[in-house]
């Protein structure tokens, strides 16, 4: 009898009671807490603040006239050639990064090369704005050591209609930041090609061009995709880099939302939102895009 309450009261006492399991404080949350605090300062509340501002006129009444002045031709222009300059850097820059990625991962170069490139790429993916635009400057322009160069041997650049302040400038500009981006993301994904398939594919009769055009291509396809459309996204809303390497020569988006908002000419703040409004959305589905296409192709490669 005794043996019986001694172990009924041992069990009571290991036994956690409900309210007590449920005043534990959510303690799983405090790593994730600086980021969303972070999210929601500088991402989240900005943005809805944007949006707020593009339905809104100066005295803070509700308008669609905003949205509206999108229709006008220079911001129509802008738009256009925000949209160019982003597809031809991300165009040039998904094809010339895939191929360097998979002669890093599948060319049979030495492993220091794969290292030195992932580390150059990780590094060059972030670098961008005044100092990436003085790079290229004084290396393509006028006076720029490439450009003094080539002159030198019989060969001027810029009498050939080149100009590192034209569309070509600032798309090869954006290139510097694009094939490292594209390196870095598209890695993983070759990385998840099995041998397996490789072998089976030889087993099966199909030759090299056959295997990579029946299984590799299609399994490559939605990242390939998904990494064009972020790295479109990336060059979308890059201000820093075209105003400082154009400044206004080149009227692109942000430098005409810029004008906008801090312009002493042109300032109309709610104006400025809606154009950054446009921006948002544009960005936003190009997001929504990628991440449908990843998960297509992490389906492939787990």
């Amino acid at each position: 009898m005794t043996d019986i309450s001694l172990s009924g009261s041992s069990a009571a006492g290991k036994t956690i009671p409900p309210a007590a399991r449920a005043m534990r404080l959510p303690t799983q949350w405090l790593g994730v807490a600086p980021f969303i605090i972070f999210a929601l300062m500088f991402l989240i509340l900005p943005t809805l603040y944007l949006i707020i501002g593009a339905f809104q006129n100066a005295d803070g009444a509700f308008t669609l006239q905003n949205i509206a002045d999108l229709a006008q031709p220079t911001i129509v222009a802008a738009y256009w050639i925000s949209i160019k300059v982003s597809v031809a850097s991300s165009l040039l820059g998904a094809f010339i990064g895939l191929a360097i990625a998979i002669a890093i991962v599948r060319g049979g170069l030495p492993n220091w090369t794969r290292s030195a490139a992932l580390t150059f790429s990780g590094v060059a993916s972030q670098f961008a704005g005044v100092p990436l635009a003085f790079a290229f400057l004084a290396t393509l322009g006028r006076l720029g050591l490439l450009t003094v160069l080539l002159r030198s041997i019989g060969f001027d650049l810029y009498q050939h209609g080149f100009n590192v302040l034209s569309f070509w400038g600032l798309t090869l500009t954006y290139l510097y930041f694009q094939i490292p981006l594209m390196v870095v993301i598209i890695v993983p994904a070759i990385d998840g090609l099995k041998k397996e398939w490789g072998e089976a594919a030889a087993t099966l009769g199909a030759t090299q061009w056959q295997y990579w055009r029946m299984v590799v291509i299609p399994v490559l396809w939605p990242s390939f995709l998904g990494t064009f459309i972020l790295l479109f996204a990336n060059a979308f809303g890059a201000i820093a880099t075209a105003y400082a390497l154009t400044g206004s020569s080149l009227n692109i988006v942000p430098i005409v939302l810029y004008a906008q908002i801090r312009g002493d000419v042109l300032h109309n703040a709610n104006l400025g939102y809606a154009i950054a409004f446009g921006m948002i959305f544009i960005t936003g589905l190009a997001n929504v895009f990628y991440i449908w296409f990843r998960t297509r192709s992490e389906r492939w490669l787990k």
